[in-house]
């Protein structure tokens, strides 16, 4: 047995877990806690509390062997400065003042990598069956608040995932509305160019919608219209009230207003787009997954069919999509899951 703590560290929320690795392999976790990132100076104070709560709920004192925290953020050389947080985190001093003999950072969505990998059925929703290839790679997207990419390579005891900013690319459209969609959104931004995550994201769902209001596509019903008023006002502050993107999805998913219900048909098919060609791309013969914050949530607009549609509509390599499993991941956990086992492979 061994004790492995994984975290899932945001510049508003961390999540720490500490987890048991059996001799067989399994994992179990065995205590999991959230705390505010911004109460804390560093991560050590909060790594030492959490060990200390632990311990009472325990009744033993854990020493984990090893630690991997996923960070919302770059990392290089297995250091990292989060964006919002005035904390600069480096791994050998990590593991000298909290004891810990191995310790790892991460990517958030490199984590979500090693999360998919992890998962069961129960987690994961099949979109498309395809022809799997067990020992081929997996690509993950997952749009959120931005746009995250990954592979990952099978090795013989795991798999080995590697990050990607694929959501940085340039934005294709596909048709005379999505082109006017692309010259709408470069003069609202006076900017010469307009990357895949300013549309397949939270953002990119409010951006769609702000061009079909103000193309005049429908009637902008009052109630969404004051959410999109606060959030422009709050644009440029840390903390926001609303959250208009999850506000136009319920709305679609009620069905009860056309221009959030045209929104939402326009991000699940730019979204689809993106991941068919992030599948051209790589190959993933061993799947394609889904992931991200907004795609469990509005399953039931990207069963409707455009998603897949939008996936495999790619010419003459149609047949080779068609073959790629494709699943969604409803697991929420998935990162915290995955930086689980990275620490078991360290």
């Amino acid at each position: 047995m061994a004790l492995l703590l994984a975290g899932d560290i945001g510049g508003t929320k961390t999540i720490l877990r500490l987890v048991e690795r059996t001799v067989n392999g399994e994992m179990n976790a065995l205590y999991e806690f959230r705390y505010p990132s911004g109460e804390f100076p560093d991560l050590v104070p909060m790594v030492q509390q959490f060990l200390t709560e632990a311990a009472m709920k325990l009744d033993f004192a854990p020493l984990p062997e090893k630690a991997c925290f996923a960070i919302a953020g770059p990392v290089v050389n297995n250091t990292a400065k989060l964006t919002n947080l005035p904390w600069m985190l480096d791994a050998k001093r990590l593991e000298q003042e909290l004891g810990i003999s191995h310790v790892s950072l991460i990517n958030d969505f490199v984590a979500v990598g090693y999360g998919v990998w992890a998962l069961d059925d129960r987690d994961l929703h099949t979109l498309q069956v395809g022809k799997p290839r067990p020992y081929d790679p997996i690509a993950v997207i997952g749009a959120g608040t931005g746009l995250g990419n990954c592979f990952g390579i099978p090795e013989a005891n795991g798999i080995r995932v590697f990050s990607s900013e694929g959501g940085h690319g340039d934005f294709a459209p596909r048709s005379e509305l999505e082109f006017q969609l692309l010259k709408y959104l470069l003069a609202k931004h006076d900017i010469s160019r307009i990357s895949i995550e300013r549309v397949v994201s939270g953002q990119g769902i409010v951006s769609i919608y702000q061009f079909l209001r103000d193309k005049k596509f429908a009637p902008e019903s009052p109630e969404i219209g004051e959410v999109i008023k606060k959030w422009e006002s709050e644009i440029g502050k840390t903390e926001k009230t609303v959250d208009p993107g999850a506000t136009i999805a319920q709305a679609a998913l009620k069905k009860c207003d056309r221009l959030s219900e045209q929104t939402m048909q326009m991000f699940v098919e730019a979204y689809g787009a993106v991941a068919g060609n992030l599948a051209l791309t790589l190959l993933p013969y061993g799947g394609l997954y889904v992931a991200g914050g907004i795609a469990a949530k509005i399953m039931p607009l990207i069963l409707e069919g455009g998603f897949m549609r939008a996936f495999t509509h790619k010419g003459r390599m149609d047949s080779l999509l068609e073959m790629m499993p494709v699943r969604l991941v409803l697991n929420p956990n998935v990162g915290l899951i995955g930086a689980a086992v990275c620490a078991a492979g360290l």
